[in-house]
């Protein structure tokens, strides 16, 4: 078997023990300041929260309390975005959310992976952009590297594992082009 060799320092900021000791409070933080202030009231509170580690959000962002975010410092949302209720943003890798952007319940984001043609299978990173004015419908899976251009919509329970073209719209699993997006004002 051909054995390579591969340089796992590109890896190891993942694993490293400032990252752990960051994932321990921002865990305990979780179940104890986030989570519980469940109420729309408390949205500018978690967006608080989720500050003091690191997330870059603007002013007018709505997080659901039922949102689990695996890092907040790799988190970027503009302006009137939503994480809808039970997403779910696996970041151990960026993922970027543009301005008046839609991820509905239960969608699944996940900015890293696995390198399967090592025998070490070394985490692999790769960042989500999702740009303005995205919807990404219910129970969808993003995958990692995935860029999804202005105005797209994700149809529900799709699964892209491939960029998505501004102003279209996919779905199925895996996602493919459906037709293109027009809006009628």
């Amino acid at each position: 078997m051909n054995q390579q060799k591969i340089d796992l320092s590109k890896y190891e900021s993942s694993f490293s023990l400032s990252n752990k000791i960051g994932r321990a409070l921002w865990n305990i933080s979780y179940w104890l300041l986030f989570r519980p202030f469940g109420l729309k009231f408390f949205r500018l509170w978690r967006n608080f929260i989720l500050k003091i580690f690191g997330a870059k959000l603007s002013s007018h962002v709505n997080i659901y309390a039922s949102v689990k975010i695996w890092a907040p410092w790799n988190l970027e949302v503009g302006e009137y975005s939503c994480l809808g209720p039970t997403v779910e943003c696996y970041n151990q890798g960026k993922i970027s959310i543009g301005a008046n952007t839609t991820v509905s319940q239960k969608t699944y984001l996940c900015s890293s992976s696995h390198d399967i043609t090592n025998s070490k299978h070394p985490l692999i990173l790769k960042s989500i952009v999702l740009e303005d004015q995205v919807w990404v419908a219910a129970d969808a899976f993003i995958g990692p590297g995935v860029n999804i251009g202005q105005g797209a919509v994700v149809a529900a329970r799709s699964a892209v594992f491939n960029d998505v073209v501004a102003w279209t719209v996919v779905g199925g699993n895996p996602a493919k082009f459906i037709k293109n997006r027009e809006i009628i004002n």
